[in-house]
């Protein structure tokens, strides 16, 4: 499977037994998941990866659930989308879990093929996106993995591709440093200044080509495109 497709899940759930039966039947799924026991530490997991879909207990040790989710919509720069997991079935507690954010919300006892379901719904945001990009005078093509500027092709090597489509998914909004990585390398150890490297290549094909597209820095919060009228 192509990692760059692979739905990405943290899963904060202090049931042992449940986190192995997500874990069985998501990796059977071909997601990448991480675990965390408790409130505290999901949401700072949450905060300094990236995470397609949040599944998130509502009884929890150091935060429940209710304060992660409500925290993840204080803190976060962008929208996680959040499926709250939980054997509090009352209206009262929906709604108070919607209240905190929550995206959907799956009662216990559940099928995993279920939870599966509503997982790749709200990932599907992500993974529906188109294979044309545009941006200024900018033309990425993911089929073809071109880009084309100003009618002539740029030379880019397969991991600056994958920064500049990243960046053009979520323009306007900027992109976290970790979230960079996450997408690029996922689990896999990579050097500290590797990230800066790719950025610097790619600013100086940008600028080569004439680019109207230039990459902004946003000093604590990560990096966006900016695009220059083209006249």
């Amino acid at each position: 499977m192509n990692l760059n497709n692979a739905i990405a899940v943290l899963v904060i759930e202090d049931n042992p037994a449940i986190q192995a039966n997500i874990a069985d039947y998501f990796t059977m799924q071909g997601a990448i998941t991480d675990f965390a026991l408790r409130g505290r530490q999901g949401a700072a997991l949450a905060l300094q990866n990236y995470y397609d879909v949040v599944i998130l207990d509502l009884t929890l040790p150091q935060l429940d659930g209710l304060d992660v989710c409500t925290l993840l919509r204080q803190k976060a720069n962008r929208h996680i989308p959040v499926l709250m997991l939980t054997a509090r079935d009352s209206l009262q507690n929906k709604l108070a879990g919607f209240s905190a954010g929550a995206d959907d919300y799956l009662v216990k006892p559940f099928d995993l093929a279920e939870l599966w379901a509503r997982v790749q719904v709200l990932a599907g945001r992500r993974l529906q996106q188109p294979y044309q990009l545009a941006l200024g005078n900018i033309r990425l093509n993911k089929q073809l993995h071109q880009v084309v500027c100003n009618a002539e092709v740029m030379q880019l090597k397969p991991i600056t591709f994958l920064l500049l489509s990243i960046l053009l998914e979520a323009y306007p909004r900027p992109v976290t440093r970790s979230e960079l990585s996450s997408k690029i390398w996922h689990d896999e150890p990579t050097e500290s200044d590797a990230l800066r490297s790719h950025l610097y290549q790619l600013r100086k094909t940008l600028q080569k080509h004439g680019a109207s597209v230039t990459i902004e820095t946003l000093h604590g919060v990560g990096f966006m495109l900016k695009a220059e009228p083209t006249g």
